[in-house]
């Protein structure tokens, strides 16, 4: 089987404080890319392994084999070979690794015939990293909590092109939170996210993006030249680097 996991941008991003276990409480809007997207086989073997081709990822695991590893601590299934073409750029705050963990559940639940509802798939993706819930139903949604609790939305951005900027910075998690001040806005981003998008430049903010911006200049200028450029919205997504755009087809 073959699929195709896609990217994710975030249409706002708050931090709204940090929570004593050290995650972050967030409020952002999450809406998936088909623009974007790696390409991931899986088929059944005697025994597992995984390759990848494309960008190369860092570290010696990866989420496709975790994804794996919780359903066959569950079930009883058979080994598969994975093979996937990493096309989105890593630590750009595009969510290309959760979903990639997030389609290697779905895919495997189809292969093995599991018949688990999406609330279960969502139960195990969150094991592996609080925004792979998303990727399950892959529509647009109101995130909440860590990333964990999600609302439907009704959002369509299809008759708009999306144009993206990747710098080939990569921003860690870590590094970007550290330089985070949480807060809280004065208006629900989902009041904001219902405003007609010419408005969104004013309103709908990226928290991310003042620290960002000040210790990446260049960030900053990619996104007023998007600007310059007639985009209607920009903005960086997640935590950075990619600044994308929204223009007026």
């Amino acid at each position: 089987m073959i699929v195709y996991p896609n990217a994710k941008i975030n249409i706002g991003l708050n931090v709204l404080e940090k929570q004593a276990d050290g995650y972050h409480k967030l409020s952002s809007v999450f809406y998936p890319v088909n623009e974007l997207c790696d390409i991931l086989e899986i088929l059944p073997a005697k025994h597992l392994s995984f390759s990848s081709s494309g960008i190369a990822i860092p570290g010696n695991s990866n989420i496709c084999v975790k994804a794996f590893e919780l359903l066959k601590a569950d079930f009883e299934i058979e080994n598969v070979i994975m093979h996937l073409h990493k096309q989105i750029p890593i630590g750009a705050g595009l969510g290309g690794g959760s979903a990639d963990g997030a389609f290697a559940l779905k895919a495997l639940n189809e292969i093995f015939k599991l018949e688990l509802s999406i609330i279960e798939l969502e139960d195990y993706a969150l094991q592996l990293g609080a925004d792979c819930p998303f990727f399950i139903e892959n529509s647009p949604k109101y995130i909440t909590g860590i990333g964990e609790k999600m609302r439907n939305i009704n959002l369509d951005l299809s008759s708009y092109k999306l144009k993206f900027i990747y710098h080939e910075l990569h921003i860690s998690t870590a590094e970007a939170y550290g330089d985070i001040i949480p807060s809280q806005p004065k208006t629900n981003l989902l009041d904001l996210i219902n405003q007609p998008i010419e408005h969104w430049k004013a309103l709908v903010k990226n928290d991310f993006e003042v620290a960002a911006f000040d210790k990446y200049p260049e960030l900053a200028k990619m996104k007023e030249q998007l600007y310059a450029d007639g985009a209607i919205y920009a903005s960086m997504t997640g935590s950075g680097s990619v600044i994308y755009s929204v223009f007026v087809c």
